[in-house]
C-alpha cells in the first residue's frame, strides 16, 4: 500500500527500533496520546469525587484534583518512556502505552469515601508498596500465568466495568452533589451526556484514523461545546492556576494501612497479567511473532516501577493500556520511537497546571457520557476474553458463584457491617472477593470429565 511505503517497508514498519519520518512519526504519536487520553485522566477525577474534593464539591481542596490530573498526565508519559527506551533489564522496548489503570478504581474508591485530602495518604502508600509488589512479580511472571486463565482474567475485567458503571451514570446525571435535587436527572444533564456517547459511536464506527481512535475525545469535545451554550461550563479556575509546574515529591503524604497495601498488591496480579496479555498482543499485531521472556519481563518491571513512582509524587497506578494495542495492530507501526514522541507531548502536557484547569471545567454531565462509553467498553472486554471459555458446568458453577458473591457484595455493602475496618474495605469493592473466589475454585476444583 501507498501509505505503507510512505512510512518504511514492510519489514522495518513491523521493528520496534525503526524511526518513522517525523511527518508521520509525530501524527502517529498524537493518535496514541488520543485513543488513551481521557482514559488516563478519569481514574483521578473519579477518585478525587469520591473523597469529596472533586466535581461539585465547592471544596478549597478542588485544586487537588487539578495537581492529580497532571500527575495522570506526567506519570503516564514518564512510565510510558521506562516501556519504549527501557532502563536495563526495566522496560519492554516496544510501543507500549501506560496510562493510570482503572483496575485499582474499585480497590481505592473505599479507601477514600468522603474522608477528604488527608485519605490520600493511605492511597499513595498503598501505590508505592503495590507498585514494589509489582516489579517483584516480574521475577516470576511467566510461572503464575497459569493461575490466571481467561475465566479468571475475564470475570476480574467484567467485574471492573461493572464496578464503575454506576460512577457513569451518577456523573451523566449530574454527578453526587445534585442527588436528591431537582437538577439531578435533568433533561439537560442527559442531552448533555447523550451528545457525547451518539458522537462517539458515530465516529468510531463511521470514521478512521485519528477520529476513530479519539472518537471518545471528539464525542466529549462535542458534548462541552454544547454544555458551553447552555451555560453549563465555568473557567474560574483556569486563570488562577500557573503556566508551569514539576510534581512535588510526598505531595499527599505517605500513609502504610493494611487494606491499602493489599488491594493494592492483589490488584497487582490482575495488572501484571494483563500487561502481559497486552506486550503479547503488540508482538503478534505488529511483528507477527511471540513476545520473548525478556519483554514480558521488562514490561511487568516497567509497569510496577512506573507506579511506585507516580505514588512518591501523588500519582495513581500505571499499566499498559489495551486500545493502544489494537492502534498498533491497526496502523501497522511497531515502532517504539512513535510512541515515545507521544510520551513526551503526555509530559509537557502534564507539566502545564493550565491543561489540568481546563480538563476540570468540563461539566461532569459532559464526563458522565464518556464514561459510560469507557466503562462499558471494559465490561464488554471482560465479556470478550468470557468468550473464549469452555463453558462447561465446571466453568459456569465458578463463574456463577464468583459474580454472585462479588456483585453482591458491592450492591450490599451494608451486609458485611460486622466485619472490621481493614476487611470491610477489602471485601466492600466487590472485586477482590470475585477474583480470589474464581482464582481458588478454579485451582481446587477437579476437571470435568468427558462424557463417555
Amino acid at each position: 500500500m501507498a501509505a505503507d511505503n510512505s512510512l518504511g517497508t514492510p519489514a522495518q514498519l513491523a521493528d520496534p527500533n525503526y524511526t518513522p519520518p517525523l511527518a508521520q512519526a509525530v501524527p502517529l504519536g498524537i493518535q496514541h496520546i488520543l485513543a488513551m487520553f481521557v482514559s488516563n485522566v478519569t481514574p483521578a477525577i473519579i477518585l478525587a469525587g469520591a473523597a469529596g474534593f472533586g466535581f461539585g464539591s465547592n471544596s478549597a481542596d478542588f485544586p487537588q484534583m487539578i495537581y492529580m490530573i497532571q500527575m495522570s498526565m506526567v506519570f503516564a508519559g514518564i512510565a510510558t518512556l521506562i516501556q519504549t527506551i527501557g532502563v536495563g533489564p526495566i522496560g519492554a522496548r516496544l510501543p507500549i502505552v501506560q496510562g493510570t489503570s482503572f483496575a485499582f478504581v474499585p480497590i481505592m474508591i473505599p479507601l477514600v469515601a468522603g474522608k477528604g485530602v488527608d485519605a490520600m495518604a493511605a492511597v499513595m502508600g498503598g501505590v508505592l508498596v503495590g507498585g514494589l509488589f509489582h516489579m517483584f512479580l516480574g521475577t516470576f511472571i511467566k510461572r503464575i500465568r497459569f493461575a490466571f486463565p481467561p475465566l479468571v482474567t475475564g470475570l476480574v475485567v467484567l467485574m471492573i466495568g461493572l464496578a464503575l458503571i454506576k460512577v457513569g451514570i451518577q456523573y451523566a446525571a449530574g454527578g453526587v452533589p445534585a442527588i436528591g435535587k431537582p437538577e439531578y436527572g435533568s433533561a439537560l444533564n442527559w442531552t448533555a451526556a447523550g451528545v457525547v456517547i451518539v458522537v462517539a459511536l458515530g465516529l468510531k464506527f463511521f470514521t478512521k484514523g485519528l477520529l476513530s481512535a479519539g472518537a471518545v475525545l471528539v464525542g466529549m469535545l462535542a458534548g462541552y461545546l454544547f454544555a458551553l451554550t447552555q451555560g453549563m461550563v465555568s473557567f474560574g479556575g483556569v486563570g488562577n492556576a500557573a503556566a508551569f509546574a514539576v510534581p512535588m515529591p510526598l505531595h499527599f503524604g505517605l500513609e502504610f494501612t493494611a487494606a491499602a497495601i493489599i488491594g493494592m498488591c492483589a490488584m497487582s496480579f490482575v495488572s501484571a497479567v494483563e500487561t502481559v496479555g497486552d506486550v503479547s498482543g503488540i508482538t503478534k499485531g505488529g511483528a507477527k511473532r511471540e513476545a520473548t521472556d525478556e519483554e514480558i519481563q521488562g514490561a511487568t518491571y516497567a509497569d510496577g516501577l512506573g507506579s511506585a513512582v507516580a505514588g512518591l509524587f501523588g500519582g495513581l497506578p500505571n499499566t499498559s493500556f489495551s486500545q493502544n494495542v489494537g492502534l498498533v495492530a491497526i496502523t501497522g507501526v511497531m515502532s517504539r520511537k512513535v510512541v515515545t514522541f507521544g510520551a513526551i507531548l503526555l509530559v509537557v502536557a502534564g507539566l502545564i497546571p493550565k491543561v489540568g484547569a481546563i480538563i476540570s471545567t468540563v461539566p461532569i454531565e459532559v464526563l458522565g457520557g464518556g464514561v459510560i462509553v469507557m466503562f462499558g467498553m471494559v465490561a464488554a472486554a471482560g465479556v470478550s476474553i468470557l468468550a473464549t471459555v469452555e463453558w462447561n458446568r465446571r466453568n459456569l458453577m465458578i463463574f456463577a458463584i464468583s459474580l454472585s458473591v462479588g456483585l453482591g457484595l458491592q450492591l450490599e455493602p451494608a451486609a458485611l457491617q460486622h466485619l472490621s475496618g481493614t476487611v470491610k474495605i477489602l471485601m466492600t469493592s466487590g472485586l477482590l472477593p470475585a477474583a480470589v473466589l474464581a482464582m481458588v475454585l478454579n485451582l481446587v476444583l477437579p476437571e470435568e470429565l468427558p462424557e463417555a
